[in-house]
């Protein structure tokens, strides 16, 4: 006997990212197509239901409203979006409506900032969770019950399921299909897709790296501007001690105070960069890009990037690289 189609809410509102909802969807949908049965329903929802306006200006059209959804759910998610549509979900009835559909639904989600409406409903309270790498530090200070894991692509802590930014909610559902109906379906989505069905290495490969420069006071900030403008040239601790003006004990006191990380780590952070940008717009060789981004040696850049990266430089450019830019 065939089982019935899961019903999955995918739940926006004004404001909402529109790939949040929309890159779920696609997921599902395929699922049900390579799958060959009707595995899901996906339904799009919203709190009071009709138009969604997008932050983009996107409106996607006939969404049930809450109150409307059928009791049996299988899986919520929320998408993320902007300030005031997340402020708004907030302050509404909709946090009361997650906390009782809690008690009935086998899994509840979210995708980018959508974690903030599960935070704010108290579900994610004693658990783990993960959200877009640039709003991390805003949702431990918002809801510091909740732990928070700034480089996960998505977290898993059944029965609450949350996503890194934005396309970060497919490599979710992808994982959900895979639960649901095996390796193979999901596999064949994330094909269709374009997509790995695991993404290598976390989020924060995708960041513009730590924020050093805006941390720190005048003193040190054009200095940090300079490394970051041209991390190639000798750069070791008695050298940027003595462009700051300071002994090498001073400076790395000073240094990890005002920005919260060694000398060391912000030029290797500053050198990793430099890195990723020959690979995404270069074809040079890994030995070429070692020496223009300062690491000296392929052997630095390879442990850089399994380091802070968790993948090779060389799965970096595959995933990344684009048309090259010549010598």
């Amino acid at each position: 006997m065939t089982s019935p189609p899961r019903k999955i809410a995918l739940v926006g509102y004004p404001g909402v990212q529109s790939l949040d909802l929309s890159g779920p969807l696609e997921v599902f949908s395929m699922a049900n197509r390579f799958g060959g049965v009707e595995a899901y329903e996906p339904i799009l929802a919203s709190p009071r239901g009709g138009v969604i306006r997008c932050n983009s200006g996107l409106q996607l059209a006939g969404a049930v409203a809450l109150r409307d959804l059928p009791d049996s759910l299988d899986t919520i998610l929320i998408g993320g979006g902007d300030e005031a549509g997340l402020e708004a979900m907030r302050e509404s009835d909709v946090l009361a409506w997650l906390a009782d559909r809690a008690t009935t639904t086998r899994r509840i989600g979210s995708v980018c900032s959508g974690a903030f409406v599960l935070a704010a409903a108290g579900l994610l309270d004693g658990r783990r969770a993960t959200t877009h790498w640039e709003v991390c530090e805003e949702l431990r200070a918002f809801r510091p019950e909740v732990t928070v894991e700034p480089d996960a692509i998505f977290v898993a802590d059944p029965p609450f399921y949350t996503s890194a930014g934005v396309t970060a909610g497919i490599d979710l559902c992808l994982s959900l299909v895979e639960a649901d109906c095996g390796p193979e379906v999901a596999l064949a989505v994330a094909r269709n897709l374009v997509l790995f069905i695991r993404r290598p290495g976390g989020q924060t490969q995708y960041s513009s790296g730590l924020n050093v420069q805006g941390a720190a006071t005048p003193r040190l900030r054009m200095l940090i501007a300079e490394v970051n403008d041209d991390p190639s040239g000798e750069l070791a601790l008695p050298a940027l001690a003595d462009r700051a003006g300071m002994t090498e004990r001073t400076f790395v006191r000073i240094f990890k105070k005002e920005t919260g990380i060694t000398p060391a780590a912000f030029v290797e952070i500053a050198r990793l960069n430099r890195a990723k940008a020959f690979l995404e717009t270069s074809d040079w060789p890994l030995a070429r890009v070692a020496d223009r981004a300062g690491f000296g040696s392929l052997d630095g850049l390879h442990r850089a990037f399994q380091k802070r990266c968790g993948i090779t430089p060389g799965d970096y450019r595959e995933r990344f690289g684009r048309a090259p830019m010549g010598a």
